[in-house]
Formats: structure tokens, C-alpha cells, sequence
């Protein structure tokens, strides 16, 4: 049994995450994870379905508000399937559920992690973003996850694939779609600056043009 949090976003195993607590139930949920040393889950919620999540800890609490409120920081640690879903636990304001914890192959290959950095690097130059994240190798595919552009969809459909080598291959083949649009719109964007001004055309043959 799991006590649940569940937002319209996806976290990561080994993901840094910030929230602000201000609704009742969720200041109990962190009141008992500083008092009992308790874990929570944070399903995505999307399509109005509750089935995957990461587990979190809560590393620390940033700041207290008169209200109750807090900001705290909690730390992505494993990911979970929810079996039953219960929209209070007993006793408890909050919501939890009775879930399995997922294993994960980690098959990384460090070809595929340098090509996956180098497509990053092609995007960010793309969008003309001065500092693309740098990374040593090994890495972690979760860490560039948010990184690259991903749609909500694409980012749950990583966090369900369970071998490390799936995800690479997956962010790869998004980059490769991904940067050949942004290099389109970018030459359609200089097209619309030139519409309108003098344009400077070669002369044309017509020695050999015939009808």
C-alpha cells in the first residue's frame, strides 16, 4: 500500500522534485512523511487514468507557511503500476493504492548514449539555445528525458518502457523526427523575413532553353 500523489506530470527515478503543498490532505501526506519516514507515489494523470507513477522520498522542506503550507523537495526513486486505487486510505485525508514495483533492465549501450548527445547538441543549436546539458557517459536516460521536447504522452510512454536500451533507442528516433521539423520552421521563418524585400537572383542561361 502506497499513499498517492497524483499530478498531471511525469517524474523520473532519480528526478529532483519540487512542490508546493497547500491542499489539506497533502499537508498530512508530508506531515507523516517527516514523522514516519514514509514514501509516496506520484501517478501520471493522463486521460483521466491513474496507472503508472514514480516513487518518492522526501529529501527536505524548503520553507513553512503560516497556513500549513510548505515547499518541499522530494527525490524520484522507482517505478510502480497501481493495482487498486483508493481515493482515501483509512484514516487518512489522502489517496493510495496497492502497487508493484516494476524491475528495469539496464542495458545501456554508450554508442547509443553519444549519439543520443550528439542529436541533442543538433537541437540545440537548432533552436539556437546556447548551452545544451552536458553529460558524462554512463548515463542515465531519465536524466535527459525532460531535456528534449517531449509531448506529456511520449514522456509516460518512456517511463513505461523497462530496459534502458528501449528508452535510448526511443529518445533517438524522437530527435531524429524532432530536428528535421525545427530545421523546416526555421528556413520557413527566414522565407517570411525575405517576403517583401529586393532578393538578389543569379542571371539565367537561356542559351540552350528551348520550347
Amino acid at each position: 500500500m502506497l499513499p498517492l500523489f497524483p499530478l498531471e506530470l511525469v517524474v523520473y527515478p532519480g528526478e529532483r522534485l519540487p512542490l508546493h503543498i497547500f491542499e489539506e490532505r497533502y499537508r498530512q501526506l508530508i506531515e507523516d512523511c517527516e514523522n514516519d519516514g514514509i514514501s509516496f507515489g506520484v501517478p501520471a494523470y493522463i486521460n483521466k487514468k491513474l496507472e503508472y507513477g514514480t516513487e518518492v522520498v522526501l529529501q527536505k522542506i524548503e520553507k513553512r507557511y503560516p497556513n500549513g503550507g510548505s515547499d518541499v523537495v522530494c527525490m524520484g526513486k522507482r517505478v510502480f503500476k497501481i493495482k487498486s486505487f483508493y481515493p482515501e486510505l483509512s484514516g487518512k485525508l489522502y489517496a493510495g493504492g496497492d502497487v508493484e514495483y516494476l524491475d528495469d533492465k539496464e542495458n545501456g549501450v554508450e554508442e547509443l548514449q553519444e549519439e543520443l548527445l550528439r542529436n541533442i547538441t543538433l537541437l540545440y543549436i537548432e533552436l539556437t539555445i546556447d548551452r545544451p546539458p552536458v553529460f558524462d557517459i554512463p548515463f542515465i536516460s531519465y536524466q535527459v528525458a525532460h531535456k528534449i521536447g517531449l509531448a506529456l504522452h511520449q514522456e509516460y510512454h518512456l517511463l513505461k518502457l523497462r530496459s534502458e536500451l528501449e528508452r535510448l533507442n526511443y529518445l533517438i528516433g524522437h530527435l531524429k523526427i524532432t530536428i528535421p521539423v525545427v530545421k523546416e520552421m526555421n528556413r520557413a521563418k527566414e522565407v517570411i523575413k525575405m517576403n517583401g524585400h529586393f532578393k538578389n537572383f543569379d542571371p539565367l542561361d537561356f542559351e540552350d532553353f528551348e520550347l
